[in-house]
């Protein structure tokens, strides 16, 4: 196994120039730019809490997972190594699937499925099964979890047709936008490598992980959103923006209205 951990035993190598900046770190720019996982972190950590704390604590292990991705994906940047390749991926691959547990909306479970408990189990068995077959054919495995995040997408856009709140869908719409440029952004470091070469501009892949960890803070407050307005409607969620809310701009996160009152002044 110690093969795994040497430096570029990965199949997978980003546009960015190797050891441009440093002997030691592999891909500069894409390890750097992961601290954006530790700062978003443990605010969404922060906002999330009342929401976590009337609904289920639980819901803090999605960001805590998320500062474990940053964890992992700086250090498979750092030495592009299989190791560190694995461990990236298969924590976004987990954090999917704590998302999916949680969150997913009863009324689209399966037909089959009747209660949170057993499509939970569902899911941790699809999972365990998605991460042994990682190892089969792992230049491939960062592919299929964005296929995982664009079904979630896809549920959240299925959600929003019968929304008429203005906030709302203004967050579902800066989330697809987010992670549209995200996506763009990573399928263009794949396959246009040559052309951004040509220019010296090799950094679309950094840029990916700052404009990904934003395009899902935006997701799981519309996640939590609409969760709150099914599980525990008496709540009256609501949507904020930290750290003002009169920008309108900003961390967005969700409130509860209807069981604490939450003035926040910038």
């Amino acid at each position: 196994m110690g093969g795994g951990f040497a430096y570029e035993s990965s199949e997978i190598d980003w546009c960015e120039d190797n050891y441009r900046h440093s002997e030691n770190v592999v891909e500069y720019f894409n390890t750097i730019s992961n601290i954006s996982f530790f700062i978003i972190s443990p605010i969404m950590l922060y906002l999330l809490h009342p929401y976590a704390k009337e609904r289920n604590l639980a819901i803090h292990l999605v960001w805590t997972m998320m500062i474990f991705v940053g964890l992992f994906s700086a250090y498979f940047h750092m030495t592009l190594s299989f190791v560190g390749q694995m461990l990236d991926e298969l924590s976004i691959l987990w954090v999917i699937a704590a998302s999916y547990s949680m969150w997913f909306p009863r009324s689209r479970f399966p037909s089959f499925i009747k209660d949170r408990s057993t499509f939970s189990n569902l899911v941790l068995v699809i999972t365990v099964i998605s991460t042994l077959s990682s190892f089969v054919k792992p230049t491939v495995n960062a592919y299929v979890l964005n296929c995982f995040g664009l079904h979630l997408l896809f549920i959240l856009a299925m959600e929003m047709k019968s929304c008429k709140d203005q906030k709302v869908l203004r967050l579902a719409k800066l989330c697809g936008a987010l992670w549209l440029m995200a996506i763009v952004c990573w399928i263009s470091d794949r396959v246009g490598c040559s052309f951004w070469q040509s220019i010296n501009f090799c950094y679309l892949h950094s840029i990916w992980h700052i404009l990904i960890v934003l395009a899902v803070a935006h997701a799981t407050t519309l996640i939590a959103y609409l969760d709150a307005h099914y599980e525990i409607p008496y709540s009256l969620p609501g949507l904020q923006y930290w750290p003002c809310d009169r920008w309108g701009y900003g961390i967005p996160h969700i409130v509860l209205t209807g069981t604490t009152k939450t003035h926040k002044r910038c």
